[in-house]
């Protein structure tokens, strides 16, 4: 069985969070709606359909949630010649690709954008496969996304990794572990609180952690993935999962 990589897209690889809240800001403004852009990037990582009644409130999600979804897309489309891959973003998918991973890119975003990505990151030859917003019905913190990738990857396990605290509750909602890095703008302890089993503060730290992650995995049968009790372990702060330990 080779170790999978259930591995978000924005703002894990890519550099979008902040295009992401600007455009969804002038998206609410657009129907007359002001939110504070700090409370949207609080959001960033759920799907739309999660996005606008968490930040906005149930009126306006059924007053204009289509409406402003519409919008979004509009605003970000405009802005998406602006986003670049993190740093190390290339050298983390080869160097799991080289250690056996099976990849699958896990992205609740649209179609078009989940292919723009992938050709700014060059990832279609190294990763398994992918998914995007037309894959499922629910998206982030529900588990819907990372079904939909075990699938593709056709495992029942793996590891999440992502940027946002709605990674991790996704990952936990289905008993699996999942691992953080900070890039999207969420701090180390959050992580730690929403279900990360370790933090990592870019791409390279997590890149040099690699052959650990898959020897956690190989060990570890799926029922022993689940209620992590808490620990600290030399790699940044984190919670013991059965699922990641040395």
């Amino acid at each position: 069985m080779s170790p999978v990589l259930v591995l978000d897209v924005d703002g894990t690889l890519v550099d979008t969070n902040y295009h992401h809240a600007i455009a969804w800001f002038r998206a609410f403004r657009r129907s007359d709606v002001t939110v504070p852009v700090w409370r949207i990037h609080r959001a960033i990582g759920m799907g739309g359909d999660q996005l606008v009644p968490t930040v906005a409130g149930e009126d306006v999600e059924n007053r204009c949630g289509d409406t402003v979804r519409e919008a979004w897309k509009e605003e970000v489309d405009s802005i998406l010649d602006e986003v670049r891959p993190l740093d190390g973003a290339r050298r983390l998918l080869e160097a799991a690709r080289a250690a056996g991973y099976v990849i699958v890119l896990a992205s609740s975003g649209k179609p078009d954008h989940v292919d723009r990505y992938l050709d700014l990151l060059d990832a279609r030859e190294l990763a398994h496969d992918w998914t995007s917003s037309a894959d499922v019905s629910q998206t982030k913190p529900e588990p819907n996304l990372i079904e939909v990738a075990l699938e593709k990857a056709g495992e029942s396990q793996g590891v999440v990794i992502g940027d946002s605290v709605w990674d991790c509750q996704a990952a936990g909602r289905i008993g699996l572990p999942s691992v953080a890095v900070r890039t999207g703008g969420f701090g180390e302890q959050e992580l730690l609180d929403n279900g990360a089993s370790r933090v990592y503060e870019d791409l390279h730290q997590l890149r040099e952690d690699l052959p650990r992650l898959a020897a956690d995995l190989r060990r570890t049968s799926k029922p022993s993935l689940r209620s992590p009790p808490h620990a600290v372990a030399d790699t940044g702060r984190r919670t013991s999962n059965p699922a990641l330990e040395r």
